[in-house]
């Protein structure tokens, strides 16, 4: 295997990369100028020693809290649960939300042995057992599994009787993932969220 076939292999490794784009991108690198590819590597390679999960809400971050759990501006009484960390970026980035995030970590999904033990749904209940929320907005995606997982959080919410619990409305295409959908549909879907 050559040099650029090992870089392929792993390139395609990547989310939305096939062969096509995968060499691609390694004829860029190889035609890029060398400090950059350093520069890159480096970069890479120290990603997870810089970067954890915040305690609190589960985003990414290099602090000891993250940026939405460090901002006092943040509205505090609503909790907006999403699946991956990703997702917090999109949602904050449609300019309607301005309230705290919980990353679950994923989706429930038995077939590939994601169960409700392998999410965030313990530390969920306990932020909510221990804050002030008045309302949790759903954010799972529109799949089989998101909608399994929310669900499942509708029934281990369903105790705390002033908590209002919602799920994002209508715009986000069926099968849709967050991370894809333009900021017009997913700031349509936050205002128009619906109780579950």
């Amino acid at each position: 295997m050559t040099a650029i076939d090992e870089l392929v292999k792993l390139l395609k490794k990547l989310p939305g990369m096939g062969e096509k784009s995968a060499t691609r991108l390694a004829y860029h690198l190889i035609a890029t100028d060398s400090n950059f590819n350093k520069a890159l590597g480096e970069s890479i390679s120290k990603l997870q020693e810089k970067i954890h999960p915040c305690p609190i809400c589960g985003c990414y971050t290099e602090g000891e809290k993250c940026p939405y759990c460090d901002d006092e501006n943040r509205d505090k009484t609503i909790l907006c649960v999403v699946e991956q960390a990703q997702d917090t970026l999109s949602i904050a980035q449609s300019g309607v939300y301005n309230g705290l995030f919980h990353v679950l970590g994923g989706a429930i999904n038995p077939i590939n042995g994601i169960g409700p033990g392998s999410l965030r749904l313990k530390e969920l209940k306990e932020r909510i057992e221990n804050g002030n929320f008045r309302e949790v907005i759903i954010a799972t995606n529109p799949t089989e599994e998101g909608d399994t997982t929310a669900l499942f959080i509708r029934q281990l919410l369903s105790p705390f009787e002033n908590l209002t619990l919602t799920r994002l409305a209508s715009g986000i295409p069926i099968g849709g993932d967050l991370g894809y959908v333009d900021k017009l549909t997913l700031a349509r879907s936050m205002r128009e969220r619906i109780k579950l």
